[in-house]
C-alpha cells in the first residue's frame, strides 16, 4: 500500500496550483481541481480510510465501538481481527 493515500476520494471541492514543470504557458494563472487524494494534503489520510473502511464493512468485517481503527470479523467460531493505524496488523483465531 505504498500509493494508499492516491486512491483515497475527497468528499469536498480541493484546487492546488499547477506543478512545477507542468505549468500551462497559455494559462499559468490557472489552478488544478483535484479528483483524488494527493500526499501532503490535509484531507489525504481521512479519505484513504474512509474508503478502506467501508471495503473492510463490504467483507463483513464491523469497526469495534471502542476503537475505529479496529475491524472486527466473525464467522462461526472463527474471529478476526484487523488494526490499521499506520500499518495493518491482523489476527485471527485459526
Amino acid at each position: 500500500m505504498k500509493n494508499a493515500f492516491l486512491h483515497g476520494v475527497l468528499s469536498e471541492t480541493v484546487y492546488c496550483s499547477q506543478p512545477t514543470g507542468f505549468t500551462d504557458s497559455a494559462l499559468p494563472n490557472h489552478v488544478c481541481k483535484l479528483n483524488k487524494s494527493l500526499y501532503g494534503l490535509k484531507q489525504a489520510p481521512r479519505a484513504w480510510y474512509s474508503r478502506f473502511a467501508a471495503y473492510l464493512v463490504t467483507l463483513g468485517f464491523s469497526e469495534a465501538r471502542s476503537d475505529t481503527s479496529l475491524f472486527i470479523y466473525r464467522r462461526g467460531a472463527d474471529t478476526v481481527y484487523l488494526l490499521y493505524v499506520d500499518d495493518i496488523i491482523l489476527t485471527a483465531s485459526s
